[in-house]
């Protein structure tokens, strides 16, 4: 995976991917608890946080931005160093570090599919509620809808991480 396709997901790191899972549990937890509501959900403070229903795109991002630039910094500079030096163990370290890239990203992967699969089903599940409970009161109407856009939005990112295709 080069760095143009990188810069192209919009899931990057392991906290992105914890907060897809939020949405995840939550959404879990709304299908369990017809009467629970935004107030009683982690994801009203995390929104009203970042001030935006953004999941991966935004919030993954920034964060991944500074983890990527560190590895891929520490990765040119072995380079650079088993060039100038011809160390074997220069040459190793560059090799660890691409190995240890492969299987994070490899591991990256796998997550993302089983979150996609995950978050098709939560969403499935919120249509469901919503078009089930189209009588409950305004904030879980609300809330369930909330739900909605951000798996809708966890799906998108998800997907196109993904090749676009669906697993």
């Amino acid at each position: 995976m080069g760095k143009d396709s990188k810069k192209k997901m919009k899931i990057q790191s392991q906290e992105a991917l914890q907060v897809v899972q939020a949405v995840i549990d939550d959404a879990d937890q709304a299908l369990k608890d017809t009467s629970r509501k935004m107030k009683d959900s982690q994801l009203g403070k995390v929104t009203a946080t970042t001030g935006m229903l953004t999941v991966g795109g935004t919030i993954g991002s920034s964060i991944a931005g500074f983890e990527l630039g560190a590895v891929g910094a520490t990765a040119a500079s072995a380079l650079t160093l088993s060039s100038l030096l011809a160390s074997p163990v220069v040459v190793l370290g560059g090799i660890g570090i691409g190995v240890a890239s492969h299987i994070k990203n490899k591991k990256m992967q796998e997550a993302k599919e089983l979150l996609y699969k995950d978050a098709i089903a939560k969403q499935n599940a919120i249509l469901k509620a919503l078009n089930e409970e189209k009588n409950a009161d305004k904030e879980r109407i609300e809330y369930l809808t909330q739900i909605n856009i951000l798996l809708k939005e966890a799906i998108e990112d998800l997907r196109n991480d993904l090749g676009g295709a669906p697993c």
